[in-house]
Formats: C-alpha cells, sequence, structure tokens
C-alpha cells in the first residue's frame, strides 16, 4: 500500500528524517512547511508546499492537488524555556493552529492523522519508568500545549471519526546515518549538538544544570533515542493506522537511561576531544530522571536500533560535515 502523507514541519529536523523514511519506504512524503524554523535544503525527498498549517485554503489546495491520504503533524514549537517565558506563542500555535490545521484537513476529507507529541506531557512522574497510563500533568507551556491536543484527537476521534496516533517523544537525538540530514536549531538547546560543537571549537563551554541529583552520577538521567528510530516509528504508526489500526497515545523512548555525564563521556569518545562544560545549579522543576518503558511501542512492532555511541557518532559526522562546508 502506497501511501501519500503530508508532512506538516517536514523541512524540520525529525520532519525531514521522516519524509526521508517514508520515500525509503516506498511512499509518497509531501512537505507542508513555513520555513520559520525548518531548512528548505532538508526538502528533497517528495513535493514541497511552502505555507502554514493555520491556511485553510492552502491546506485544502495541497490535499487535493497531491491526492493526500494521511498526514504527520510536526509543525510546532518545542521550546520548553520559551514557552515559560512566551506561552502564548505556545497555545497560538501548538493549540489553536493545530485545532485549524485539523479542521481544515477533515473539511477536506483526511481523517488519519500522526501528532507528534512529547514525555513533557508527564511533567514530573510518580514512578518510573515511565508508561501510557502514567498520569499527565504537565509543568510547562508546551507540554500542556501538547497534551490539549491529545485531548481534541479523543474528542474528534470519538465524534468525526478521525484516525490518530499521538508519539510522546523522549529524546531526539542523532543524524541520518547516510549524512544527508541532521540537527539545525536556531537556536540550538538539545544536549548533544551542544556538546558536539563545543568539542569541536564551534560554541563556548556548554552549560549544564545540575550535579546534585539522586542519580547514579548527579547528573540527570534522560531517555535518548536515535532521530532515525523516530523516523521509522512514524512510518510503521502512519501504516498502523492507514491499515485500521487503533488510535492511542505511545511513548516512544527505548526504556535506557542515560546520565549527562555519560553523553559527555561519549562526545569526547567521538571526538577525540574535551568537552569544555559548566556545571551549575539545576533549572526548578527538572526531573532527575524520565524514562520509558517502550512496551507498548515494541507491540506495535517498533524497534530501536541505535545506542548513545551510534547518536554521538552521527551527530559529530553531521557537526563536521556542517563545519566544512561553511
Amino acid at each position: 500500500m502506497t501511501l501519500r502523507v503530508l508532512v506538516a514541519g517536514g523541512a524540520g529536523y525529525i520532519g525531514s528524517h521522516t519524509a526521508k523514511a517514508l520515500k525509503a519506504a516506498g511512499h509518497v512524503p509531501v512537505v507542508l512547511d513555513d520555513l520559520s524554523t525548518g531548512h528548505e535544503e532538508a526538502v528533497r525527498f517528495g513535493p514541497f508546499v511552502r505555507g502554514s498549517i493555520q491556511d485553510a485554503a492552502c491546506v485544502a489546495r495541497t490535499v487535493r492537488e497531491h491526492g493526500i491520504d494521511a498526514v504527520l503533524h510536526f509543525a510546532a514549537c518545542a521550546y520548553v524555556r520559551e514557552s515559560l517565558e512566551n506561552p502564548r506563542k505556545y497555545f497560538r500555535n501548538n493549540v489553536a493552529n493545530t485545532v485549524h490545521f485539523l479542521d481544515a484537513l477533515l473539511e477536506a476529507g483526511v481523517k488519519t492523522l500522526v501528532f507528534s507529541s512529547t514525555c513533557a506531557v508527564y511533567g514530573i512522574p510518580p514512578s518510573l519508568p515511565i508508561v501510557e497510563a502514567t498520569p499527565t500533568n504537565p509543568i510547562n507551556p508546551y507540554g500542556q500545549s501538547k497534551l490539549m491536543i491529545e485531548d481534541v484527537l479523543r474528542w474528534y476521534g470519538k465524534i468525526e471519526k478521525l484516525s490518530w496516533m499521538a508519539l510522546r517523544y523522549f529524546n531526539a537525538a542523532g543524524a541520518d546515518p547516510e549524512g544527508e540530514l541532521g540537527e539545525h536549531h536556531e537556536p540550538e538547546t538539545h544536549l548533544i549538538p551542544l556538546l558536539v560543537e563545543a568539542a569541536l571549537g564551534q560554541r563556548e563551554p556548554v552549560r549544564i544544570f545540575g550535579t546534585t541529583f539522586p542519580t547514579p552520577d548527579g547528573t540527570a538521567v534522560r531517555d535518548y533515542i536515535h532521530v532515525a528510530d523516530l523516523a521509522a516509528a512514524h512510518v510503521r504508526a502512519v501504516t498502523h493506522l492507514a491499515a485500521g489500526g487503533a488510535s492511542e497515545s505511545v511513548n516512544l523512548g527505548t526504556g535506557k537511561g542515560t546520565s549527562i555525564r555519560e553523553v559527555i563521556a561519549s562526545v569526547e569518545r567521538a571526538t577525540g576531544k574535551p568537552v569544555p562544560v559548566i556545571f551549575g545549579d539545576p533549572s526548578p522543576g527538572d526531573p532527575p530522571t524520565l524514562v520509558a518503558d517502550p512496551s507498548r511501542a515494541h507491540a506495535l512492532g517498533h524497534r530501536f536500533e541505535h545506542d548513545l555511541d551510534s547518536m554521538v557518532a552521527t551527530a559529530v559526522a553531521w557537526a563536521k560535515k556542517r563545519l566544512h562546508s561553511a
């Protein structure tokens, strides 16, 4: 079954990797992106429509002209700290604009959607590892905005017959193993590219928030998942829905926790250079440990093939490629 899939936000980090994975699986990715944060050079695996999810006429025209069967929705603001400083932006873009987008899709006859959600919907979990039934209690507007759309999807599923899946990412990392794509944010906030660029002399020392957490080495522990594994999971999710599979929210994490010090050590091994860091106090409300229980993802056929060193190695290769092409 070949699907024509609208990839909203497909010029961004995870969206572009997923467009490549869709094409490799025999599907047709059609990217819709306004390039406010994405990069046009990352759109190379199918048609590109420059436009916004809040433009209902553009969405309807794109669905009609490209015969869209299903949608992957990545178009959102995704900085936790920014959401605390500018909550209006997050509720306007991540909630209001997404509802307009969903309505336009339904009006155009598209009723299959995979939504880019986040582990931030859980806030500080009462127990670990985090299962899908763990109570949701966001502690920032970013996580709240994603949870609000998950609630919208459930109601649209019941009443509008929308078939949906919300994929709750843990920490996306790494770059395309073939070197075609990678991480390029402005500003960059993700740990691994920050550490890699610092090791390569491309930025100042990286600030690490917290060394006294109740973890084995005192630094925060997170669940890192390779972006290629995330991309593959989106392809499986959309084909699952297209084949009549159930709608649900699913964690996407490996189930393995890695401390910040362990990530630093991996970057130093990959680059052969010390990583300049500055240790400081933890951010308020920062959980010591966030690790997924991936059982449900495994039951749906998702497999996470890349370990930490693989993630870091691909991130280093991408950073060096960008450095040499600058």
